[in-house]
C-alpha cells in the first residue's frame, strides 16, 4: 500500500501514481488488462486510459478494480499519511524496530 497526498489542483501526477501501482499489482497477478476490466466492469479501453493515468476514474469504478486485484481502497487523513508510509517502508533490520512498548501501570498513577 502506498499513500498518495492529492494536490485537487493537479491530478495528473496522482493519476500516474495510481496508474502505476495498478498496473504493477495487475502485473504481479499475471492478468491482462482484459481481465482486470472484465472484472471490474468496464471496458479493456477505459482500465488502459485509467492505468496510463491518463483520464480519471470514479470512486466505484476503482473499488472495483481494486477489488479485482485483490487491493483495498482506502482513504487516510493527510495528517498521518507520512506515518502511514514509514509504517509500510520496508526496513533493512527488522530487529531494530520495537516489538511492543511496555508501560507499567504504576508508573501512570503516581
Amino acid at each position: 500500500m502506498i499513500c498518495l497526498g492529492v494536490n485537487v489542483n493537479d491530478l495528473s501526477k496522482p493519476l500516474l501514481e495510481i496508474g502505476s501501482l495498478l498496473k504493477a499489482a495487475r502485473k504481479d497477478l499475471q492478468l491482462t488488462q482484459e481481465q482486470v476490466a472484465d472484472m471490474a466492469g468496464i471496458s479493456r479501453p477505459r482500465y488502459r486510459e485509467i492505468e496510463v493515468g491518463s483520464a480519471a476514474a470514479r470512486v466505484t469504478t476503482l473499488i472495483n478494480i481494486a477489488r479485482a486485484l485483490g487491493l483495498e481502497l482506502m482513504l487516510i487523513p493527510k495528517a498521518i499519511t507520512p506515518a502511514v508510509n514509514a509504517l509500510l517502508k520496508p526496513h533493512d533490520d527488522y530487529d531494530d524496530l520495537p516489538a511492543f512498548a511496555v508501560s507499567s501501570e504504576s508508573d501512570d498513577h503516581d
